[in-house]
Formats: C-alpha cells, structure tokens, sequence
C-alpha cells in the first residue's frame, strides 16, 4: 500500500472467528470497559465534589482518572463493536486517531506518574515546605506539563508513522493501531526516524523511571527513621498505592515491548496488549481507594446521593 493510496481501511487482528466466542469477547470486554468507566467516573466525581479531597495529591489523582478513562475508552470500544459486527476493519483516519489518542493518553499518564512521585517525595521528604513548594499554581503547571508532554510525543510519532508509505499490506496484527504492529507495514527505509524518535522516547521515560525509583528510595528513607510506627503506616499507605500503579504501568508497558521475539506470537501480543492497555485503566481506581479512608469516605457519599437521587426520580416518574 503506498503512501498515495493509503486513505483506506486496515485490518485488526479479531480475538476469535467463531461467532459465539465473539460475543463472549464482547461481553467480557464490555464488562471490564463498564468497571473501568464507573470506577473512574466514581473517583471523578468525589474528589470534584469533596472539599476536604481538594489538595495536591487527588488533584493529580483526579486527572489520573481522566487519563484512565480516555485511554481505556479508545481502544475497547471499537473492539467491541467489531466483535458484535463481526468486522475487523478501522478507517484510515480512524487508525491514525487510534494511534494519537493511545500516545497521548499513555505518555501524558507516565509523566502523570512522574509528577504523582515528586508529590509523595515533596510531602513526606520536605513536610514543612510542602504548601510552599505544592501551592496551587504550582499543581496546575505539573499537570499542564504532563499533558503537555503527552500531547508532543503523540504529535511527533504520529505525524512520522502516517507519512510514512505503507507498502507491506494492510493487516495489523493488533486489536488497535499499535505503533510496533504499523511500522511493520513500512517500507524497508522509511521506518528509521521513527525508530530513532521511538529511542529518544525510551531514553526520556527511562528518565522519568529512575527519578521515581530515586523518589522512592528518599521516601523510604526518610519514612524508616519516622519514630512512631502510626507514622511509619501512614506514610506508607500515601506511597503504597502509586507505587502500585506505577509498578503495574512499568511492568506490563516493558513485557509488551521487549519481550524476546522468540517467545513471540500473535496470540501472546494480543493478551499482554490487554494487559499494559486495558488492565491499568481498570484496576488504578481500585488500587488507590482500597487503603484510602478518605477517598472511601468520598466515594460512599457519592454513591449514596446517586441511590438516592436515582429513587427519587424513579418514585416520581412512577406517579
């Protein structure tokens, strides 16, 4: 497919031929899709509403949650709307936003990450300049950064994959438009930038893992020479949580992308793809309001005025 002819469609890889195995992908995608956007939706709307989640840490939790919430919403919907249809085509331009949208959303969420780390590092390591350091202004530029950030890496790397000419067929061997499965569609000599923009990707998120670790490593520190053991928890139970998340991240993001080729197959591809795009999405909202008192507290009361409301509206309706 040369670059003159590309405007039409590709072909994802399906997660079955069979119709009723289809429909089980369907439904099992339709249920993590649904878990993920209630629990993220739930942290949204508590630490928006509750004055008392208003401080550096859930502001940066809240637009971890947006970030969750749109990465996971790019790739599982049209996967299973090809299950239903029993389609595996994606336009053109619908790749492209594919491919934009995943960049984006995963690169703006690792520096996310990064910054969720300075946090932690700022306000257990340097408790008395915290307000000073972690003011409000302050938040909302690390915030813009990581967005930001996203956004550039996304621009980038797609603006350089689609112009490149494709000549190699049409298939991606992928569920979505994955950046790894597209450059194996590119002509021999033309894929080289991107592999060089890839490596400098790589360098600056190896950048961004070894200041977390560092994070880390003071925050352990400082948290080890806490006299009282109530002091010791509770410092933990702030770290333990993004530590998680980042693990969680990290590990599935590296075994997707440097695995030996030998172990490789298109089956496997397909389930660590799940596992580094869909799997973090939807376990982030639990991992960070299971040891969190107040968070719970939040979400509770949301629930709760949503019953409530949802009661009411259905007692009116009814007479």
């Amino acid at each position: 497919m040369s670059n003159g002819s590309s405007l039409g469609d590709f072909f994802l890889l399906p997660f079955a031929n069979k119709p009723q195995l289809q429909l089980l992908h369907f439904s099992l995608f339709l249920g993590i899709y649904l878990t993920a956007l209630l629990g993220n939706s739930f942290i949204i709307a508590a630490i928006a509403c509750d004055h008392h989640l208003h401080t550096p840490m859930y502001f940066f939790l809240l637009n971890l949650a947006i970030l969750d919430l749109g990465s996971i919403s790019t790739t599982v919907p049209k996967s299973m709307a090809n299950s239903l249809w029993n389609i595996r085509t994606i336009s053109y331009s619908g790749c492209a936003a594919q491919v934009f949208l995943v960049l984006f959303l995963f690169g703006g969420e690792f520096s996310l990450l990064t910054v969720m780390a300075y946090d932690r590092f700022i306000a257990i390591c340097r408790p008395l300049h915290y307000g000073t350091i972690m003011g409000s202004r302050a938040c909302a530029r690390m915030a813009a950064a990581a967005w930001a950030s996203g956004f550039l890496i996304a621009v980038l790397h797609t603006g350089n994959i689609f112009s490149m000419p494709l000549c190699k067929g049409i298939v991606v061997d992928q569920f979505f438009c994955e950046i790894p499965q597209i450059l194996k569609l590119s002509c021999s000599d033309s894929y080289l930038r991107e592999v060089g923009l890839l490596g400098i990707g790589a360098c600056l998120m190896f950048g961004c893992f070894i200041f977390i670790v560092l994070s880390y490593v003071q925050i352990f520190r400082a948290v080890l020479r806490i006299p009282s053991e109530q002091g010791r928890h509770k410092a933990f139970s702030m770290c333990l949580p993004h530590l998680s998340v980042v693990s969680l991240f990290v590990s599935t993001g590296i075994f997707a992308h440097l695995k030996p080729p030998s172990i490789s197959s298109p089956a496997l591809d397909l389930v660590v793809a799940v596992l580094y795009s869909v799997l973090p999405p939807t376990v982030n909202p639990l991992i960070y309001s299971m040891r969190n008192k107040e968070l719970k507290d939040a979400l509770r009361k949301v629930i709760s005025w949503i019953f409530f409301k949802s009661i009411k509206i259905a007692f009116a309706l009814h007479k």
